[in-house]
């Protein structure tokens, strides 16, 4: 579960696996929908280890992952027009990587390189990227 610091976690809207479904931010509830698995990139093999632990946060420097549902289909978080986060197939495009960023402490997308951000500065539910501000609502 990816939580952020007023408890809200990611979500796939409606507990509705299909493609192009919006991920986005809700109270915790510990359904599947919420559930995540997260595979670094460099475990499949030929791909390079980057960077090191952040043993505070649990996640690689630098080094880039796929963030995967547990519904049934196994969908990757992949990012679409450039803002919206949705579930789709793994399709091997930079738009389902994701890596964590030291300096910004942010996770952010390997396509842009811009961070999580909940919309509506965190008064809304949908998750998105954006700008990095180092605020996670």
């Amino acid at each position: 579960m990816f939580v952020n610091e007023h408890g809200k976690v990611m979500d796939v809207n409606g507990n509705i696996d299909t493609e192009n479904r919006n991920v986005e931010m809700h109270g915790k509830h510990g359904r599947i929908n919420q559930q995540w698995d997260l595979i670094y990139v460099d475990e499949y093999p030929d791909e390079p280890t980057k960077g090191q632990l952040n043993k505070e946060f649990g996640l690689y420097v630098q080094r880039e992952f796929y963030i995967v549902s547990q519904l049934p289909s196994g969908r990757y978080c992949e990012l679409v027009d450039g803002r919206n986060i949705v579930i789709k197939t793994r399709n091997g495009r930079k738009t389902q990587e994701w890596y964590f960023d030291q300096p910004s402490k942010t996770i952010k997308n390997k396509s842009n390189n811009q961070s999580f951000d909940i919309e509506g500065n965190g008064k809304n539910n949908n998750l998105r990227v954006y700008t990095t501000s180092s605020r996670w609502w």
